[in-house]
C-alpha cells in the first residue's frame, strides 16, 4: 500500500478521520506506511475509512469520539496506546463550523460549541498525548486551523475566533514542548470541499456560480482535501524536521495579499 514510505512505522491518531481533510489524511498516512487510530464523531464514517484503509493493506483502529469530551479523547488516546504502543503523531482535525450570525445576533451556545471542538479538542488531546511523548523524546502534532484564524471573511465570528486561538495553542504548545523534541505546527486551509462546506457548493452549484468558487484566491480555484493532506504529511514527517510553531497556509495564496473587494479584475 506505500508510496514512498515516509511514515513507515510510525502510528499517528487522526480527529475528524471519517471524511473531508481527515479522510484524505489517514488514507494517504496509511499509504505512506502509517499504523492510525482513527476518531471521529461519525461512526459509520469511521468504518468506511477504516475499510478503504484495511482493504488497501493498511492498519487502522476506530474509536468515535466528541473531541469535547476530554474523558472521551482520554479514552481513545488509551486505546491507540494500548493497540499499537505508541503514538508518533497527532493530527487534530475534528472542527464545527459554527454559523454566520450578525454580531448582534451571536448565540452563547453556538460559541461554547465551536470552541469546545476547534479549540479544546486539540488541547485535549495534546494534554493526553505529550506524556507519552515527553517520554520518548519524540512526536509530531499538526492542528487544522483556517485562513479565517488568520483574516477576517472565511468565516463566521466564532469560526474565525477559535481557528485564531488554535493557531495560537499551536505557538504556545511548539515553545512547552520543543525541548522534547516534539514539533506542533498547523495548516491554515483557504476554501476545501469538504462536509463542512458543502451548503457552499450547493448553493453555488445550484445557481449557476461555481466557476466562482475559490476566484478570490491568487490560483483561482478552490481546494481539495487530498491537497491538504499533503502539507499536513509534510509536518507530520521527518522532512519537517526542523519546523515547529509554524502556522502554514494551504490557500491558494489567498492570504497572499489584501484581497479587497473590488481589487481584482
Amino acid at each position: 500500500m506505500t508510496i514512498d514510505g515516509r511514515l513507515k512505522d510510525r502510528v499517528a491518531m487522526i480527529t475528524g478521520a471519517g471524511s473531508g481533510i481527515g479522510e484524505a489524511t489517514a488514507v494517504l498516512f496509511a499509504k505512506e506506511g502509517a499504523r492510525v487510530a482513527l476518531a471521529d464523531i461519525e461512526a459509520e464514517g469511521l468504518k468506511a475509512v477504516a475499510k478503504r484503509i484495511a482493504e488497501a493493506g493498511g492498519t487502522a483502529i476506530t474509536k468515535k469520539t466528541d473531541v469535547s469530551n476530554e474523558n472521551e479523547v482520554k479514552a481513545l488516546v488509551a486505546l491507540a496506546l494500548k493497540s499499537y504502543s505508541k503514538v508518533d503523531i497527532v493530527c487534530n482535525i475534528a472542527g464545527v463550523g459554527g454559523d454566520l450570525a450578525s454580531l448582534d445576533q451571536q448565540e452563547k451556545n453556538v460559541w461554547q460549541r465551536v470552541y469546545e471542538v476547534n479549540v479544546m479538542g486539540a488541547v485535549y488531546t495534546t494534554k493526553h498525548v505529550c506524556v507519552h511523548m515527553q517520554e520518548r523524546k519524540s512526536g509530531a502534532i499538526v492542528n487544522v486551523a483556517s485562513v479565517a484564524g488568520l483574516r477576517s471573511g472565511a468565516g463566521g465570528n466564532a469560526y474565525s475566533a477559535s481557528k485564531a486561538a488554535l493557531i495560537n495553542f499551536t505557538q504556545t504548545a511548539a515553545c512547552d514542548l520543543g525541548g522534547f523534541n516534539i514539533r506542533v505546527n498547523a495548516v491554515c486551509p483557504g476554501l476545501i470541499e469538504t462536509g463542512m462546506t458543502r451548503s457552499i457548493f450547493e448553493y453555488a452549484r445550484k445557481s449557476g456560480k461555481e466557476s466562482k468558487l475559490g476566484s478570490r484566491c491568487e490560483l483561482r480555484r478552490y481546494g481539495k482535501p487530498e491537497e491538504v493532506a499533503r502539507v499536513i504529511l509534510f509536518l507530520a514527517s521527518d522532512d519537517a524536521s526542523y519546523v515547529t510553531g509554524q502556522a502554514l497556509p494551504v490557500d491558494g495564496g489567498n492570504t497572499a495579499s489584501l484581497n479587497l473587494p473590488g481589487m481584482k479584475v
